[in-house]
């Protein structure tokens, strides 16, 4: 099987993706249920990324339950109040909002599921599975903003706190949670350069 080579106009617009792909806070969601068929996309777009060894050591939960949404945002508050004191010569870090948790109808929080067995490609950079999963994300916030969804990420969060609410598995890492959902407008830069 032959893969397709690909036309200048296609080439254009995946650039156009990458370049208008932004990190959109809480304040700029609005309160628009994204559809299921849009939803299986973007995991689709996740799901075809590659990994070392074609290991695909990636778990997703989606997470629409308001009420673990809200026990997620709890533990961003802990750990935020502890950032304010890290950053509290930075005025800035105040102005930041990410009100996304409880205020987009999507969360996502994406885990790294390490094998019991050895991965081929994997015995010498053990952290090429967690680097994989990287990818994942990427794919799925690249296909996200081609559906004009914006993307939140959330890392301000104690990893064994959400794995908890979550129930996840003791030896899955949290690599990413993502606030996904409509916005009123897109940022032309991005909101920390």
């Amino acid at each position: 099987m032959k893969g397709r080579y690909f036309k200048q106009q296609e080439r254009q617009i995946l650039e156009d993706i990458i370049q208008h792909r932004r990190t959109e806070l809480g304040k700029n969601f609005l309160n628009q249920e994204i559809p299921e068929t849009v939803l299986n996309r973007l995991i689709g777009a996740a799901l075809a990324a590659p990994s070392v060894g074609f290991s695909q050591p990636w778990e997703f939960v989606i997470i629409r339950d308001l009420s673990i949404r809200e026990q997620i945002k709890d533990c961003f508050e802990v750990e935020n109040e502890k950032a304010k004191k890290i950053f509290r010569t930075k005025p800035s870090y105040d102005q930041f909002k990410l009100e996304g948790i409880t205020n987009t109808p999507v969360n996502l929080a994406i885990f790294y599921k390490p094998s019991s067995n050895p991965i081929l490609g994997q015995t010498s950079m053990d952290k090429s599975g967690p680097y994989s999963v990287c990818l994942a994300v990427e794919n799925l916030w690249l296909m996200a903003r081609a559906e004009n969804i914006g993307v939140c990420w959330v890392s301000i969060l104690d990893e064994e706190q959400v794995k908890q609410i979550l129930n996840a598995p003791v030896e899955n890492e949290l690599v990413a949670y993502l606030c996904l959902g409509y916005v009123k407008e897109f940022t032309d830069r991005p909101q920390l350069e």
